[in-house]
């Protein structure tokens, strides 16, 4: 409640106002308010935005049309909230076979004696003369008939016999390719729009030598992560679907690398880069959300849910911050299409990534996802490479399937030249599950192939090729659902491979390995050798000292490419 009132006036989440209608009968509860509130009234929480406040008796119903149509003239008139507080109670407690007054012994004698709603309410009437007794009585008893008759008809449909759960249908696996590369004239518009501002904006004085960097990047025939990202939006965009994003920091990017929005160095004012490259309806948005990732996640899934047609996308500032939303992914993103049938394409930004910030600020909790992956449910993505992203992010609405997707997204990444893609890379193609070895080493050499997701992955080929060492390396992009076939032609590539490592920098209980492993055995356990190399088991997602994170990261790749066991005897295996 708290965080819905908060949303009520913030730019981004304003909805024009929303009536409030509390059925106030916990009085009748088993819990008293003495033990479920601070406040006096349970309507307190609502003063923080100035809301207006009904107070209305339960056993009055015209008042409580009347206090219904005043609350709904004041939202229409003034777009703000405003509250109705019914005040009632609840006859049977918490349900018809509870009995409250085991704990609530005295207010339960005082319900008991107290006659019912309708009756107050018909013998009001018949004083008024607005109807006689006998078209009272008549009324109760037409009402009885019809409640009686549903009785009966719910008992007679009754199915006979046990009821078995129907099965569940075996997951589809990866879906088919969709085309996803654009012109090169399209990417040429988005980035004259990211390029220009108007004039007499003055832009920061660190930020306008980004650009130029940028710059020669885009003209030297490359994109980096957040220019890849651009591009996908812009290009979204012009093809008139519409794009919304919101999160901690998401305009300018918690990491300084998207800057969507620019504010003026002199003045203040904002430009909205894309902006420019709305047509009708379309529209590109971005927002800066409050610091409640329950509330905003919450949000946004509805709003996807609501808008089919549009990708939306919340981003946490780091990927560890999705615990303050996980009641909204564990009820409605990964189980709302196996409960009402309802879906959602809503995508979330999770910056994951072991680079010495602490158990805080490195892990999405991709464990999480694996665990409540099923039955193609969501999709669970850690793409490494710029062109990759950007495919991604159009495939998400280029596919008629609408399903969530959760991206691990980089930190370091995001300005690491292993990240970035040639802008040919984006002109045709589409996102690839798995990425196969391109080292050039020869097939009939390879006798273990080392597979990784995420940044690792990047980690392990340059360390590889500093090596010098035989061992194929290819790196796994989607890990739900997961790449049997893609995986199936990269090991018929090595006919002398004879061993499958799993390569993570999450501890043993973390990470992907617990969703993947019982796929890599049944698949593979026969003809390969299976092996993981990771972390210990740790109650930590990360060690807090960026020493200890570096020694540690060194010996995960020295385990994943040496013949020999990592020194020291520390238990990578």
């Amino acid at each position: 409640v708290a965080e819905t009132l908060n949303l009520s006036l913030i730019k981004g989440y304003r909805v024009g106002g929303t009536i409030h209608l509390i059925i106030n009968n916990q009085l009748g509860f088993t819990t008293a308010p003495s033990a479920a509130r601070s406040s006096e009234y349970c309507t307190d929480v609502a003063k923080t935005v100035q809301a207006p406040i009904f107070h209305v008796n339960g056993d009055d119903p015209e008042a409580c049309v009347r206090v219904a149509r005043l609350a709904f003239e004041y939202r229409q008139h003034f777009h703000k909230d405003v509250v109705i507080d019914m005040v009632c109670y609840r006859r049977h407690g918490h349900n018809e076979g509870d009995d409250p007054s085991y704990t609530q012994p005295l207010m339960y004698r005082q319900i008991e004696a107290r006659r019912s709603v309708r009756k107050l309410y018909t013998e009001a009437l018949v004083r008024r003369g607005d109807i006689s007794l006998d078209e009272a009585e008549q009324a109760l008893a037409d009402f009885n008939f019809r409640l009686q008759a549903a009785l009966d008809a719910t008992r007679q449909s009754a199915p006979e016999g046990e009821v078995i759960a129907l099965p569940h249908p075996p997951a589809k696996g990866v879906l088919a390719h969709v085309e996803t590369g654009v012109d090169k004239s399209v990417l040429d518009t988005v980035y004259t729009a990211l390029s220009t501002v108007p004039d007499g904006f003055t832009i920061h004085p660190k930020l306008a030598r980004q650009f130029e960097t940028r710059n020669a990047m885009f003209e030297g025939g490359q994109v980096d992560w957040a220019l890849a990202e651009s591009l996908a939006f812009g290009s979204l965009v012009l093809e008139g679907t519409s794009v919304r994003l919101s999160g901690q920091d998401s305009r300018r990017g918690t990491f300084s690398q998207r800057h969507s929005t620019l504010v003026d160095y002199q003045t203040g004012a904002e430009h909205l880069l894309l902006g420019k490259l709305e047509q009708g309806p379309t529209r590109f948005w971005v927002y800066d959300s409050l610091l409640s990732e329950y509330a905003v996640l919450g949000f946004e899934y509805g709003y996807s849910v609501e808008k089919p047609d549009a990708l939306v996308m919340w981003e946490g500032q780091f990927g560890d911050f999705m615990n303050g939303a996980q009641i909204i992914i564990d009820q409605y993103i990964v189980s709302a299409e196996d409960k009402w049938h309802q879906h959602s394409g809503l995508v979330l930004l999770l910056p994951h990534g072991y680079e010495g910030q602490g158990p805080e600020h490195s892990s999405g909790r991709i464990e999480r996802f694996m665990s409540l992956a099923a039955e193609d449910n969501i999709q669970v993505c850690n793409a490494t490479n710029a062109a990759q992203y950007f495919h991604l992010l159009r495939r998400q609405m280029h596919r008629e399937v609408r399903k969530p997707l959760i991206v691990f997204t980089p930190k370091s990444g995001l300005r690491a030249k292993s990240y970035r893609s040639p802008v040919n890379d984006l002109l045709t193609g589409s996102f690839e599950e798995l990425l196969p070895d391109t080292s050039g080493i020869d097939p009939m050499a390879v006798t273990r192939l080392v597979l990784a997701s995420g940044k690792v992955g990047n980690e392990a080929i340059e360390h590889r090729d500093k090596l010098g060492a035989a061992v194929a390396i290819a790196k796994v992009e989607q890990l739900f659902p997961w790449p049997f076939e893609a995986l199936n032609f990269e090991l018929d590539r090595y006919p002398n491979c004879r061993e499958i490592v799993w390569l993570q920098e999450e501890p043993e209980n973390m990470g992907p390995w617990g969703g993947i492993k019982g796929r890599l055995y049944e698949a593979h356990g026969e003809k390969y050798e299976i092996r993981r190399i990771s972390r210990s088991d740790s109650g930590s997602p990360a060690t807090g000292k960026a020493a200890i994170h570096a020694q540690e990261q060194a010996e995960l790749l020295d385990a994943a490419l040496a013949v020999l066991p990592p020194r020291d005897g520390r238990q990578y295996f």
